[in-house]
């Protein structure tokens, strides 16, 4: 009797469907929310990486700035990162003078307070084969956070459902020997 429903179980094959769905649903919506959360990760580091060659590239266009200017790359960020919102947005832009010997330093800076970030006079990072002497760059520094939006509260620790992303891009001056910036 007992080997008999045993047997009866065994070769039943109603139900196997959901049984199978039940196992692999839960992998698919994983692969689901991961496949979509790296699309948006990609699409604000591209607009990050976008930003900062953006305001280097416009900056560099002009012969003297000052901190009014500057201020409105804030909305060119913001522009370039509809239709998402950029949380702790972070813009630094420095002109870097290139002394005869290569040595590249600080002619002024400007960040997204109005502040000076940068010190006048101290040394830049510039990569070498941008280390020109008797020239001048200007380096564009923007940073974003990216929060996660599907993660599960408790699934990951709290540090790990946010992302900072940063960029920052030289370029050289393209009218004049430098760039002047009236107020920084």
């Amino acid at each position: 009797m007992i080997l008999r429903r045993f047997k009866a179980l065994w070769t039943d094959r109603r139900g196997v469907g959901g049984v199978e769905f039940a196992l692999i649903a839960p992998l698919l919506l994983c692969l689901y929310i991961t496949a979509f959360e790296l699309t948006i990760g990609l699409s604000i580091s591209k607009r990050t990486t976008r930003t900062a060659s953006t305001i280097a590239d416009l900056v560099t266009q002009q012969s003297s700035v000052t901190p009014t200017v500057l201020s409105t790359m804030k909305d060119v960020a913001n522009s370039i990162f509809a239709p998402y919102s950029p949380k702790n947005l972070t813009l630094k832009i420095t002109g870097v003078t290139i002394d005869a010997n290569g040595n590249p330093t600080v002619a002024w800076s400007w960040d997204q307070l109005n502040g000076r970030p940068y010190a006048v006079g101290t040394a830049v990072n510039v990569p070498t084969d941008m280390r020109t002497p008797d020239t001048f760059l200007v380096r564009a520094e923007v940073s974003v956070t990216h929060q996660l939006l599907m993660v599960m509260p408790g699934l990951m620790p709290s540090q790990m459902q946010t992302i900072t992303m940063s960029r920052q891009y030289f370029y050289r001056q393209r009218v004049g020997s430098s760039i002047t910036c009236n107020g920084c």
